[in-house]
């Protein structure tokens, strides 16, 4: 038999498509082809594949070799045909009967000792195979924790070539997954320890309840990275499918640790001030990887010391911020990765950036609108919560009563994101913050005239626009279902003005 045929998955952003991996021997001069628009690291599988069989005790054959991955006019990246090419190229011999893997799917990347490797985005791959009627896969004994979530597949692991030869010539067994549960996760920082600052406290919630973004504005110490990095911390759990999208996201990135499990905490990212755009929403040689915004999804993506980000890459965050996902194009192809992160915006009011606060602030005027300036228009239109942080003050700083702590306020997110998910689910939405305006406009979610006086005003005098309009209107959705009501009323339209625009506080 001079033909063979393994199943493998590919990657394309963090959508898996089943590949045939199709090996043909012929006479002719000693060689191997590829074809299928494999990339780079694809092309010199050759070299890798032909060491791993020979240094397994297996017979490389000196024949004329071609490979071919189909569907061909799908790209290919990465590593993770290793595998499948050796075991086709050996059944394609004659060295090995493929019939114990018809139907299976087969992923690794091969090291020249014939070792199988662990390799990225192995979760998106298994769901992929089994959406694609795959039962079995055998994947890197160090994925097969990863590969194990998906219900309904079978997954058996691999840490050799000369193993996986043993099971499909002589029926040696393979490597099982871990039973064992994950240790638990260090808890994270608590809102407890955050001194003062009752109003960005009472942002933070508003912002957690509804899934809005928040803009934290205020001199150094007053607690505004506290506040941010405190924010998972009241923010419920990851549900399965959320929990799929993340992890699977991680793993594409290779930010899953061995062995690793469904994440169920949502995700913060805290890139520096110095990061660049691809870093920011993804980028990177071939098919673009997934960026800060994407590894945020469902979670918290905190952009401290704001302004001193370079100008593209806040421009960058609008489009993601107002669709939820981003398309990257480059010449390879294009991927999409979904971004609903929630973004924290954390600045000081000027350069000086005085303890003090603006009343003892050394910037001319000039020099605080540039310095905040940098923070475009277009962009605070889409942030839904926009703060001022006072100075912390002595009485505060060193109050003895006791704060309430991330659980306790986690406990009313949760009861307003329920009351949210209750009455929106005929829109198939669960946050406010995710409701298109036309709905909010129209019945029976249109609120009374009285209620919505003060914003029909400011947006006929052009002080707010039509999206800030209806973010404030979210926002008044978001604090009534903190308080239990059934719809805003004029008080919550108050509040959410003044959180949107610092008025009155």
């Amino acid at each position: 038999m001079s033909y063979a045929r393994v199943l493998c998955v590919g990657l394309v952003g963090v959508t898996g498509h089943l590949v045939e991996v199709e090996v043909d021997l012929a006479a002719g001069l000693p060689g191997v082809v590829i074809s299928g628009l494999p990339d780079t690291a694809l092309h010199e599988a050759r070299d890798r594949v032909r060491a791993a069989v020979v240094n397994s005790g297996q017979r490389w054959p000196n024949r004329r070799i071609t490979l071919n991955l189909l569907p061909a006019t799908l790209p290919k990246f990465g590593s993770a045909f290793d595998l499948a090419i050796a075991v086709a190229l050996l059944g394609g011999s004659g060295e090995l009967p493929l019939l114990p893997l018809e139907g299976v799917a087969v992923l690794g990347e091969l090291g020249l000792d014939g070792t199988v490797r662990p390799v990225r985005g192995v979760l998106p791959m298994v769901v992929a195979a089994a959406k694609a009627g795959v039962q079995r896969v055998i994947v890197p004994a160090d994925n097969t924790a990863e590969a194990a979530v998906v219900p309904g597949l079978l997954v058996r692991g691999v840490d050799t070539l000369h193993r996986l030869v043993g099971f499909v010539r002589d029926g040696t067994p393979l490597i099982e997954p871990s039973d064992d549960a994950p240790p638990p996760a260090a808890p994270g920082p608590d809102l407890a320890e955050v001194a003062g600052q009752g109003l960005g406290r009472r942002a933070l919630e508003v912002a957690a309840a509804g899934g809005h973004h928040l803009a934290l504005i205020g001199p150094p110490g007053a607690g505004k990275t506290m506040l941010a990095e405190r924010l998972p911390s009241i923010l419920p759990e990851l549900d399965d499918e959320a929990a799929l999208e993340v992890t699977a996201l991680h793993s594409i990135a290779g930010l899953l640790p061995p062995g690793g499990r469904l994440i169920r905490r949502p995700p913060f990212q805290a890139p520096h001030h110095t990061a660049t755009v691809p870093s920011i929403v993804g980028g990177g040689s071939g098919l673009a990887r997934p960026g800060a915004i994407s590894l945020a999804h469902r979670g918290v993506l905190l952009m401290d010391e704001a302004p001193e980000f370079s100008k593209a890459a806040l421009e960058a965050l609008r489009q993601p911020l107002e669709h939820g996902r981003v398309l990257l194009t480059r010449s390879r192809g294009s991927a999409e990765y979904p971004a609903r992160a929630q973004l924290v915006l954390a600045a000081n009011p000027c350069p000086c950036a005085n303890p003090a606060g603006d009343d003892r602030c050394e910037c001319p005027p000039l020099v605080r609108r540039r310095y905040l300036g940098r923070l475009s228009g277009p962009l605070l239109d889409r942030i839904d919560l926009q703060v001022r942080l006072a100075p912390m003050r002595a009485a505060e700083l060193m109050e003895t009563g006791s704060h309430e702590s991330s659980a306790v306020v986690a406990g009313r997110v949760a009861a307003a994101r329920a009351a949210a998910a209750g009455r929106w689910a005929p829109l198939g939405r669960r946050l406010n913050a995710e409701i298109p305006g036309p709905d909010l406009r129209r019945a029976p979610w249109r609120l009374p005239g009285r209620v919505t006086a003060e914003l029909r005003s400011r947006l006929d005098s052009g002080s707010l626009s039509a999206r800030g309009f209806d973010r404030i209107i979210r926002l008044a959705w978001t604090i009534a279902d903190l308080d239990g009501r059934a719809t805003p009323n004029a008080e919550d339209v108050g509040e959410a003005i003044a959180l949107r625009t610092g008025e009155g506080m």
